[in-house]
């Protein structure tokens, strides 16, 4: 009787007036999208038109409310392949974004079809919008931060109609929310399925929820064996809830009533994953005990209220159809403030940096503006791109004028199919070399003269069609040696002589007519030679005459004749081919004992290489030359483990270059080498392990997101670098020019020391006095010298301009290669350096503005702008560089000094 008397006064204590002063909140972010006007809502929320955020969509209005003469602005996308996409800016908004979005159809066009489309955020398909169910529709997500520019698009579907959006809202979260959902799932996202208030009539939202959340009334869910809504003023202290929701939503709740157990119903839209959370207020004279069930399930047994205290209860549910949330009585009756449920999204990997740098220096060359814009495989694939899972396996440019194949195209290290044909390609094929899966590979229609040395590096290929060019010669023998290969189109070019005896098996169709001469058999292309007037082999067939004896006769020597032709072929195929075998079997024996002389490095077995990695249990690195593990040796002694796939003749050139120069050269700014495996054809290298990763994820990758690099961490990285650099140009005998420095080749230790890693693309420069060493084009796009790729000879110079694209990404905080800004700012070389060398460092990363001197960054700022300077002659040497960086450093240090702050 106590109790219900407590209840009912309670209850019937009158409603607190809240009062918040109105004003628009720093960070809100409120588009009117098709709007034309900027204006100022009651809640004092400013909108405005969303012209700037985006550039494709025809905007109209629509009668929003029946009856009423208002119209609201909208925005729809009639088909078109342009992207649908808005660009929202979140950099230095927050860690964490609510976005809210409204779509409207209201038959703006007269044609009573609702549309259908899907939305993304980001990498992520987030919903997909039917209006002919829902309409107007709210949809809203919570946003982990990972980009400076948020991309919102709009995907259409087949027979879908056009995708129609009026409003667009993002407001910063507080730090550290919704970690038990996001926290334990990386690379996740929240959508909103409820956001209730229970106990209250109305829904609330922004300015009594300061971050402008939309708390719904519970009258549609709440079980009919609970009492009224109540509402009771009270303070508590709430920095332990880290979503912060607003105190009117804390003072107010339902209680169970007469019964043992609430249950709340909320239907689902489909299975999947949900994050719900529970939010409890002591406002009551008692502290009630009680059960929380989730489907039926105890999730949390015994809970307890206390009296003036606040909590919150986190639940993570997979694979759910049905959400019922239970509290069932313990200790007095339970009651429940408010609660959220959350779907959890999955947010796709994204694309390798180093592809997606390549693919859009390949559309500039194209010279055509193919709508590369954001990741090129989530959420959907661009444009000529074909995906697996965040791998670019397809590529298909056609009837473009591309003229060569750039180095670039080296750096699509997923690639199975690349389709160039009619794309103006002549001289040879080249810069496909690294295209290790490779399967399908099609360069017709072109004026290609010659096959080049790298198609047999492709040891996975299966079809080759190069009809239609210009070939001239005879087909290499290298093509017979790629082992899959089913389908080899030749027609239509100026070959001639007798094909490769290996292109001659039943599991390979060679395709040849249209060509001066081309046979497996020697015999008719001599014939073709005496004759030049026969355009093809040609075989007749003569009618037998009367002369029987003399025609079985010529048919009887003919067979013997050819079959001891025949046999003489195989022998002499054989013998060559034996000979062949034998000298490379010489060669790799020689090179295996040579390379096992190298005392400077240990040779482990891959028995050892196995049991060090757990048999290639962790994988923490992958490139161009294969997957790098996690590796410890006996000792306890952590290593770095390269296991290269390319075993081709130029994969095993360069394992053995990189074994070579690191059992040379040693210094402590250089990764050193433990030892390498080159058992059975193996091409395993074992290096020292850094576990501060490298220098591109600390600066725009993953562990950017948990710690900033300062300005002297920055500087003292690039001087490590710089050591290295200097070492290997100015103290290695013979000089080393490293060819290939970018920042993730760059390393940090525990104590964030830097070292310069991967020597695979190595030279060596062997003449004391050479100025320059002429060799294949080989690089990164974004950091390759343009001198060097002009002329193809390569200096120390080129590796001084790639190391000032490495400072200016130490400078800026960015990639070499970008389109999340304006078009102008795509190549950083181009867009910073008019900056720094004008002194203007606004530009600089905004993580670290605020704690440099000024005379340290210009120091830096003049080497890295001279460093990358396009006359080669006019870059300095890595000593040089090194001087001014010690000088930066150095001058850094004592500004913190008589600041007194940390480093």
């Amino acid at each position: 009787m106590e109790l219900h008397w407590c209840y009912y006064f309670w209850f019937l204590l009158s409603s607190i007036i809240i009062t918040v002063a109105f004003c628009d909140r720093e960070g809100f972010l409120s588009l009117s999208c098709g709007g034309t006007t900027t204006y100022v809502d009651s809640s004092n929320i400013t909108w405005t038109p969303d012209g700037a955020y985006i550039s494709a969509g025809n905007m109209t209005t629509v009668n929003f409310l029946e009856g009423s003469s208002s119209t609201l602005p909208i925005r729809f996308f009639p088909d078109s392949p342009l992207r649908k996409c808005y660009k929202i800016p979140v950099k230095n908004v927050s860690s964490l974004v609510l976005v809210r979005t409204q779509f409207v159809y209201k038959n703006y066009d007269g044609h009573n079809k609702p549309p259908a489309f899907s939305v993304s955020l980001g990498r992520a398909i987030t919903t997909t919008v039917n209006l002919t169910i829902t309409d107007p529709r709210i949809e809203e997500f919570i946003w982990p931060v990972d980009k400076d520019i948020l991309s919102l698009c709009l995907h259409s579907l087949q027979d879908g109609g056009f995708p129609v959006i009026s409003s667009l809202e993002l407001r910063p979260l507080p730090r550290g929310a919704y970690t038990n959902a996001l926290g334990d799932f990386p690379n996740k996202l929240l959508r909103k399925c409820y956001r209730i208030n229970c106990g209250y009539n109305w829904s609330l939202r922004y300015p009594i929820d300061q971050y402008d959340r939309i708390w719904d009334a519970d009258e549609d869910f709440s079980p009919f064996h609970v009492s009224s809504g109540f509402d009771i003023q009270a303070n508590f202290n709430m920095s332990v809830l880290k979503e912060s929701p607003p105190a009117a939503v804390l003072q107010t709740g339902r209680v169970l009533a007469r019964w043992n157990d609430m249950t709340y119903n909320f239907p689902i839209d489909h299975q999947g994953d949900y994050h719900i959370v529970l939010y409890f207020a002591g406002i009551l004279p008692v502290s009630p005990s009680f059960d929380v069930l989730i489907n039926g399930d105890i999730v949390k047994s015994n809970y307890t209220v206390n009296r003036w205290e606040v909590s919150s209860l986190f639940f993570t549910m997979k694979g759910i159809e049905s959400l019922n949330i239970t509290l069932k009585t313990v200790h007095y009756y339970p009651f429940i403030n408010a609660l959220e449920v959350y779907e959890i999204l999955g947010i796709p990997l994204e694309t390798s940096s180093t592809t997606v740098s390549a693919l859009q220096v390949i559309q500039q060359s194209t010279g055509l503006d193919l709508d590369w814009e954001d990741d090129p495989c989530s959420p959907k694939s661009w444009e000529h791109i074909e995906c697996e899972g965040n791998l670019v396996t397809s590529l298909e440019l056609f009837d473009v004028n591309l003229r060569s194949i750039s180095p670039t195209f080296g750096d699509l290290l997923d690639l199975k199919s690349l389709d160039l044909h009619n794309t103006s390609l002549s001289g040879e094929i080249q810069n496909i070399g690294s295209l290790q899966h490779l399967k399908k590979l099609n360069l017709s229609f072109n004026q290609l003269t010659a096959f080049g040395s790298e198609l047999e590096d492709l040891i996975n290929l299966q079809v080759l069609d190069l009809h239609n060019n210009s070939f001239q010669g005879t087909v290499p023998d290298s093509v017979g040696e790629l082992k899959d290969l089913h389908l080899l189109n030749l027609e239509n070019n100026k070959l001639q002589g007798p094909l490769p005896q290996s292109l001659n098996r039943e599991s390979l169709q060679v395709l040849s007519s249209g060509n001066l001469c081309l046979s497996f058999t020697m015999s008719l292309c001599n014939d073709f030679s005496r004759n030049p007037t026969i355009e093809t082999p040609q075989v007749t067939v003569f009618a037998p005459t009367k002369r029987k004896h003399h025609s079985r006769l010529a048919v009887i020597l003919g067979a013997v004749g050819g079959a001891v032709f025949a046999l003489f072929l195989i022998f002499i195929s054989v013998f060559l081919y034996m000979r062949r075998r034998k000298t490379g079997d010489t060669y790799a024996s020689r090179t295996a004992a040579e390379m096992k002389n190298w005392n400077a490095a240990k040779v482990f077995s891959y028995k050892e290489i196995k049991a060090a990695t757990n048999n290639f249990k962790e994988v923490i690195g992958r490139g161009s030359f294969g997957s790098v593990y996690l590796g410890k040796l006996p000792d306890g002694k952590q290593v770095a483990v390269k296991v290269r796939f390319d075993k081709t003749q130029l994969g095993a050139d360069s394992f053995i270059n990189e074994v070579t120069l690191l059992s040379r050269i040693s210094h402590p700014s250089l990764v050193s080498l433990e030892g390498f495996c080159h058992e059975s054809k193996q091409q395993i290298l074992v290096y020292e392990y850094l576990p501060g990763g490298s220098l591109a994820d600390n600066l725009y990758g993953a562990m950017s997101k948990k710690l900033t690099l300062s300005w002297v961490r920055r500087l003292k990285i690039a001087v490590d670098a710089a050591k290295g650099l200097d070492y290997l140009h100015n103290g290695s005998e013979p000089r080393i020019i490293h060819r290939d420095v970018k920042s993730s080749n760059i390393l940090l230790d525990a104590d964030m020391n830097a070292k310069v890693s991967d020597f695979g693309l190595s030279k060596q420069v062997t003449q004391s006095d050479a100025t320059h060493v002429s060799t294949v084009v080989k690089g990164t796009a974004g950091y390759l010298d343009p001198e060097y790729y002009s002329t193809r000879q390569l200096t120390e110079k080129s590796d001084i301009y790639s190391f000032g694209v490495v400072l200016l990404e130490l400078i800026c905080g960015r990639e070499p290669l970008s389109h999340s800004g304006s078009p102008d700012s795509f190549n950083l070389v181009l867009w910073a350096k008019p900056y720094l060398q004008a002194g203007a460092f606004e530009i600089v990363d905004e993580s670290i503005k605020g704690t440099f001197d000024t005379e340290s960054m210009r120091r830096a700022a003049l080497i890295a702008s001279r460093s990358v300077e396009r006359d080669a002659l006019r870059r300095p040497s890595i000593a040089e560089v090194l001087a001014e960086l010690k000088d930066a450093y150095s001058i850094q240090l004592s500004y913190l000094s008589s600041e007194g702050l940390a480093n």
